[in-house]
């Protein structure tokens, strides 16, 4: 049986979906987020993709373990409870399961991502 891997190509320049408000808003500054291009693997649970945000503030709600690598832009994420993290494009980050916090966009941003 032969496994194939799961290839996002120019992820840079990916073509996104049609903007949508940013779920758990944080005040009135509501986000746009836009999903590109978004697989599930096979054999498994995950999915990886591309996903793009405008800037604002709202809260995590994917509680999933999650890889993102950023492409673009830059972030604040502040874990509940934690000191904030700075996140720019080339960084990587990892989210365990139940990681809750607020997501800061200062710029517009882009990432490719793995939710398992």
């Amino acid at each position: 049986m032969s496994v194939k891997p799961t290839v996002i190509k120019n992820a840079e320049h990916s073509p996104m979906g049609e903007p949508t408000p940013a779920k758990l808003p944080v005040g009135d500054v509501v986000a746009q987020s836009r999903l590109g291009q978004d697989v599930t693997l096979e054999a498994s649970d995950a999915s990886v993709g591309v996903w793009e945000c405008s800037p604002g503030v709202f809260r995590r709600h994917i509680m999933n373990r999650e890889f993102s690598h950023i492409i673009s832009g830059w972030c604040v994420f502040t874990p509940d409870g934690g000191e904030p993290v700075e996140l720019r494009a080339g960084d990587a980050v990892f989210f365990p399961a139940n990681c809750e916090g607020v997501w800061d966009i200062r710029e517009q941003f882009r990432k490719t991502y793995v939710i398992f």
